[in-house]
């Protein structure tokens, strides 16, 4: 996996091409209607965490992320115990009354379930960036905290009714919200601090990835844990974290109201601008800018790509969803 992943991501890597200073799409017209949420102005990498909305923006994606990890790290346990039984037709059985063969099946079921998951998460990607560009970026990680509030809330209603069509709808959808916000980060970087050094604070804000890969697993394995020496039944055991995270969505929900465009002093002039661009344009010798943008078609060379890339996808959507049916 890491060899393959390693070739993809080289070959992605190798094909950018940095346009010039000055450079803009074909036939592309600036805006006539300001945003005040979206500066023209840049924040060199030095200063953009001295600001309050990196910090505030690093914690909107780390309890955003924080909610939607932990979910996935109890995916397939989470429906095993929920709807143990129920799963492979039999309705009054619990989960520690399956022999070893059946708790196999579910396992398989289960696993399944994980794999769309997956599939939300990547079309989340696609779906919830390309909102933003509509809505902006604000109002996309308002509509993930409450519509995550809601779903969260909602999850052990779903299952104490037993559907397992809502109950998987409503994690696909929280999990397409998990990927959204990965996808909406870097414009909402780019819309705070320009485009200048957005690659470079993207990455520093990631830091927030990290830290909720171990707030989200620890939170929702620890109170498992505890509320199974307590006796807790299996079916219930997730009923209390579902809670807990919405409380850390009510967090990133006040988190993201407090972020305003930044302080004017944090700007760089268009002189210090200028440079930094002199120092990386191809001075007239290379591309005008990026290959295709603004001008639309397909070649050969774009449809070899996009077959690379979308057989290998099509294959797993396809098997995903082989494995995902059996859940209903």
């Amino acid at each position: 996996m890491g060899a393959i992943y390693f070739v993809f991501m080289m070959i992605g890597a190798f094909r950018y091409r940095i346009p010039p200073a000055g450079w803009q799409p074909d036939g592309w017209t600036p805006p006539a209607k300001s945003n005040a949420m979206i500066s023209t102005r840049n924040v060199h990498l030095d200063n953009a965490h001295k600001t309050p909305q990196f910090w505030l923006i690093w914690l909107v994606l780390c309890l955003n992320v924080s909610a939607g990890i932990g979910v996935i790290g109890m995916a397939s346990p989470m429906l095993q115990e929920i709807f143990a039984g129920k799963l492979i037709g039999l309705p009054n059985v619990g989960f520690n009354a399956l022999d070893a063969s059946q708790k196999a099946q579910i396992a398989a079921i289960a696993a399944g379930f994980a794999g769309l998951l997956s599939l939300f998460n990547i079309g989340g990607r696609f779906f919830w960036a390309s909102l933003s560009d509509k809505i902006g970026r604000k109002n996309t990680y308002y509509t993930f905290f409450v519509l995550g509030i809601v779903l969260y809330a909602l999850a052990p209603t779903f299952a104490a009714m037993g559907s397992k069509l809502l109950f998987v709808l409503g994690f696909g959808i929280i999990l397409s919200m998990y990927g959204g916000g990965f996808a909406t980060v870097p414009a909402y970087l780019a819309d705070m601090f320009g485009t200048q050094f957005v690659g470079a604070i993207h990455g520093r804000l990631l830091t927030a990835w990290s830290t909720a890969g171990i707030i989200g697993p620890v939170v929702v394995n620890y109170l498992r844990d505890f509320q199974l020496a307590a006796g807790v039944p299996r079916d219930q055991l997730y009923n209390t974290t579902m809670y807990i995270l919405c409380a850390m969505l009510i967090a990133g929900f006040i988190c993201n109201y407090l972020i305003k465009p930044v302080d004017p002093k944090w700007h760089m002039s268009d002189a210090e601008v200028a440079k930094l661009q002199e120092a990386t344009a191809t001075g007239g010798a290379g591309p005008s800018g990026s290959f295709g943008i603004g001008k639309g078609g397909l070649d050969g060379r774009a449809a070899l790509f996009w077959l690379f890339v979308g057989i290998p996808l099509a294959w797993g959507i396809y098997m995903t969803l082989l494995s995902a049916v059996k859940i209903l």
